[in-house]
């Protein structure tokens, strides 16, 4: 599923939107989660799941074209996990 997908669904649901509006609504709501997880915030949607940011620390890797030994250097990531009422 990507972006225009839950656009489309947004639309077929309301039908007092237009294609534009759906996929504004949809671009702003994206736009709101990320903009709280780059703030290294949590995103709970009740009923869906939650985002979490993580931070990794710095680590030895390596290159997988040469086999040569490297320093990667520490990083956040976005985690998510599925709410328990959601079923499999």
């Amino acid at each position: 599923m990507v972006k225009a997908d839950l656009a489309r669904a947004v639309y077929e649901t309301h039908g007092g939107l237009t294609h534009q509006e759906s996929k504004e609504v949809v671009k702003l709501i994206l736009d709101c989660i990320k903009s709280e997880l780059l703030r290294g915030k949590n995103v709970k949607l009740s009923g869906f799941g939650s985002f979490r940011v993580i931070s990794l620390k710095a680590r030895r890797g390596r290159n997988p074209q040469t086999r040569a030994q490297m320093r990667l250097g520490p990083s956040r990531r976005v985690t998510f996990r599925p709410s328990r009422l959601i079923k499999v």
